[in-house]
């Protein structure tokens, strides 16, 4: 089988991830990261020249890396909102349990008749 090829199949196989449904999103990102990181050694490797039918390949890949690309940049926008909710909530349990934490005073005014 030609590096092509294999390249061909980790990236279908992310495309597969890409088209289901999520289950468990920590269990996917491991998934991704994985085919990812397993994609990228394979194209380190990657050399010319390239037959017709590498080339066809090459074309379907990229097709395909454009739909993948899209759901990672999805799903990494979802994960930031988790992320930044988290914080917010965090925040407001802060503010909830110990109310005179963060209290400001501004307009003091000090006498300094002695």
């Amino acid at each position: 089988m030609s590096i092509v090829q294999a390249i061909y199949d980790v990236t279908e196989e992310l495309y597969q991830l890409a088209n289901q449904p999520l289950e468990d999103r920590d269990q996917l990102v491991e998934r991704v990261e994985g085919l990812l990181d397993q994609r990228q050694v394979l194209l380190d490797q990657l050399q010319p020249p390239f037959s017709e039918e590498e080339q066809q390949l090459g074309k379907q890949i990229i097709q395909r890396n454009v739909i993948i690309d899209a759901y990672l940049q999805k799903k990494k926008m979802d994960i930031q909102k988790d992320m930044n909710g988290l914080a917010k909530k965090k925040n407001s349990v802060g503010k909830y349990t110990n109310p005179y934490a963060s209290t400001q005073t501004d307009g003091v005014f000090y006498d300094k008749k002695n």
